[in-house]
């Protein structure tokens, strides 16, 4: 892999200066290869201040770009190996050092030498990209308070030490909160599939009258995402599924209670002294939705298209419970999942567990991995000799066939047997070649340019969530990017295939979508803007489009095959699945409207006058039709509140571009048509080095309407 090798990692305390869990064994080793990128950075820096004479991009942006790149290798493997390092002692040091990191990042966000030396660079006769980054930059600083006097900088430096203090400890408490909930009654498992009654001991056995369940021993489940969700879609007994909902939506409770209130008190007083009336005005200043009001604006445009819609999906299911059964009225949040089960089974003539058994894990991933070589043009070569941090974990090389025949992407790369190919570059240790610009991607066919890693199961320790994370930032001529998928799908073990919900399936297309924007944008002239770097509430619409090539039926079937038998899916089947997922979708976006105004709400209003429990319940009564359930702490384990901040909006805004994104492709040559090539041309490859809004304009040919949306809603009641 071509890379530069800084003055600052040559010391020969880092054995790899790319990837830190290459030689994390212990919390020291961490600390080392953490402070090496640090000194790296700072030393870029001191390099940046002893310039004399005229100030140029090449010898300040340059120097501030590489500094920054340094900073965010530390942040970005220490924050993933908090997440994943299956040793608890580097986990512990991950943690520590986010205090460190983020410390370094705000004393550089603060330094008025380097923002004065950047502000000094005349920029006027540099392309597009550089002037667009400066800006961008300046700006960053300007929000950050460099401009303040020294006490309020001061002030700020910090809050900022105690919020990121507050996020890591908010975060660490859910990943470490696995609950369990012992059942006392067997039969209380009537309806879970039979893999998951397997998992933990549990047979049927036959009777004249019917079924009956025997367990070998104690059954104990956990609010581990393979176990929660079975239970939730598909367990007969009320009382399991209301266990299972409260004892997940109670994690991180008590303690992350008064967390999250600290932490929303820290960030008010920040927004004051930066100027700002609220941190959700603070938080979506420099985005495409540009303040508060604006999103207030845009969440009551959403709950109106969805309102109507939801009220009839409410109502036909509210009918379809009172003639099943009257004694489970009213419908509470805990059951919703369930009855919407049984109603798309009846209605539908659509049993989810029926197709679990055409998606095992293995198969899905294989089939994921050639659906989006055809989609982006690269092919997906494993690379079993690149280090992981954990066993289970796969690395593969991502290699460009832009231009060619994309049958390729099917190859030995990701064949369906699950036989590893080898690497294209035998002939080196664990290493790629590097990307070179990205005007015409048909230059890098059979170019190595990124490598993605796969951490899909759950495991003592790990965080329970899904997420894209960067790794190695990608910079045009000296790195490849690298980046990680982390989630928590059945792991196919022995007999147990694995076998995933369709919404599993559509989770993994969704992350996927991050994954490939993360690598196709990662080969800009500046790190800064290479990768997932435009504006926060553009980054799910990559992901979100991505989701709805799942409804189509040819690009499912090349994959969606019989564990058993190797029967495809079949075609009516599919049908009936996709027509059923649609109900309920005008339901789930009031969800997300309630969880987007939440998030807003609590960084809107003074966090000392906040009663975290009641806006809790007034958001639910406002916007779902369920009953609210008593005991529902779900903020003390809304990560997103940490992550996101204010901005949770950002799955339905884009949800709407992402929408009228795939309106744009062909539906008879959904992967291989010329729009997929326009999309990655225009989308992807180009990063953070345009503004958002002109990538969407560039790639539309207009503004965005909400006419995508509203068509997406009403078909839950077409056909």
């Amino acid at each position: 892999m071509m890379q530069v090798a800084d003055a600052g990692l040559e010391t020969g305390v880092v054995r790899d200066e790319l990837h830190l869990w290459a030689g994390a064994m212990g919390a020291e080793e961490t600390k080392a290869w953490v402070e090496a990128h640090l000194e790296a950075s700072r030393t870029k820096i001191v390099d940046l201040l002893a310039v004399t004479g005229e100030r140029t991009v090449g010898n300040t942006l340059a120097a501030y770009d590489r500094a920054s790149w340094h900073l965010r290798m530390a942040g970005s493997q220490s924050g993933v190996m908090f997440m994943v390092h299956p040793v608890a002692e580097v986990r512990d040091a991950a943690q520590a050092l986010s205090q460190v990191i983020g410390a370094e990042g705000v004393a550089l966000s603060l330094n008025r030498e380097v923002y004065a030396a950047l502000a000094e660079v005349d920029v006027s006769g540099e392309d597009e990209a550089t002037r667009y980054y400066m800006e961008r930059t300046l700006l960053g600083y300007r929000l950050s308070g460099v401009d303040k006097d020294d006490a309020t900088r001061e002030r700020v430096r910090a809050l900022a030490d105690k919020m990121t203090e507050l996020s890591m400890s908010f975060s660490r408490t859910v990943q470490d909160d696995v609950r369990k909930i012992e059942v006392e009654d067997v039969d209380e498992l009537f309806g879970l599939p039979e893999d998951t009654l397997a998992r933990h001991g549990v047979r049927t056995e036959a009777l004249e009258s019917g079924v009956k369940l025997v367990a070998e021993g104690a059954v104990v489940l956990t609010t581990d995402p393979p176990e929660m969700s079975p239970v939730m879609s598909y367990a007969v007994s009320p009382k399991l599924r209301r266990q299972m909902y409260l004892a997940y939506n109670d994690r991180g409770y008590p303690t992350n209670k008064q967390v999250l209130l600290d932490l929303l008190a820290a960030r008010e007083e920040m927004a004051g002294l930066l100027g700002f009336r609220s941190w959700a005005d603070l938080a979506t200043v420099d985005q495409m939705m540009g303040s508060a009001a604006n999103m207030r604006k845009f969440l009551d445009e959403v709950e109106a298209a969805a309102r109507e819609t939801a009220q009839q999906e409410f109502v036909e299911l509210e009918a379809f419970v009172r003639g099943r059964n009257p004694e489970a009225l009213p419908l509470t949040l805990s059951d919703a999942r369930y009855w919407e089960e049984q109603y798309r089974r009846a209605m539908y003539d659509f049993d989810s567990q029926s197709v679990r058994p055409y998606f095992p894990y293995e198969q899905v991933e294989a089939g994921i991995l050639m659906t989006a070589g055809k989609l982006f043009g690269v092919r997906f070569v494993r690379n079993e000799r690149a280090a992981v941090w954990a066993d289970g974990v796969k690395a593969f090389d991502v290699m460009d066939d832009g231009g060619s025949d994309p049958t390729h992407a099917d190859d030995e790369a990701v064949v369906m047997n699950g036989a590893p190919a080898k690497s294209a570059d035998s002939g080196r240790d664990d290493s790629v070649a590097v990307g070179s610009k990205v005007e015409d991607s048909s230059r890098y066919k059979g170019a190595v340019v990124g490598r993605i890693y796969l951490d899909m199961h759950p495991r003592e320790g790990k965080s329970k969530w899904f997420s894209e994370c960067s790794l190695v930032g990608g910079v045009q001529g000296q790195q490849v990017p690298e980046a990680s998928l982390v989630c928590n799908f059945p792991e196919p073990k022995g007999e147990d295939f694995g076998l995933m919900q369709y919404a599993d399936v559509v989770t993994y297309f969704h992350e996927f979508g991050h994954l490939m924007h993360e690598v196709l944008g990662g080969r800009q002239r500046w790190a800064g803007q290479s990768g997932i770097a435009t504006e926060g509430d553009f980054v799910e619409v990559p992901s979100q489009m991505l989701e709805e090539f799942f409804e189509d039926a040819a690009l499912v079937g090349t994959f969606a095959r019989h564990y058993q038998t190797g029967e495809s899916i079949p075609k009516e089947v599919f049908a009936r699945m996709v027509k059923a997922s649609a109900h309920g979708r005008a339901l789930s976006t009031l969800t997300q409207v309630m969880y987007a105004t939440y998030s807003l709400e609590t960084h809107d209003k003074k966090a000392g006058e906040l009663d975290l429990d009641a806006l809790l319940k007034a958001g639910y009564d406002r916007f779902s039709k369920y009953e609210f359930v008593e005991g529902n702490r779900m903020y003390a384990a809304f990560t997103h509140l940490v992550g996101y901040t204010s901005n949770y909006y950002t799955y339905l805004y884009d949800k709407v571009m992402a929408l009228e994104f795939f309106a744009e492709f062909d539906r008879k040559n959904l992967v291989e048509g010329p729009v997929a090539r326009r999309y990655r041309q225009a989308v992807l490859e180009l990063g953070g080095s345009k503004p958002a809004r002109e990538l969407v304009q560039a790639f539309l040919g207009r503004e965005v309407s909400m006419s995508a949306l509203q068509g997406w809603l009403r078909q839950s009641l077409e056909g």
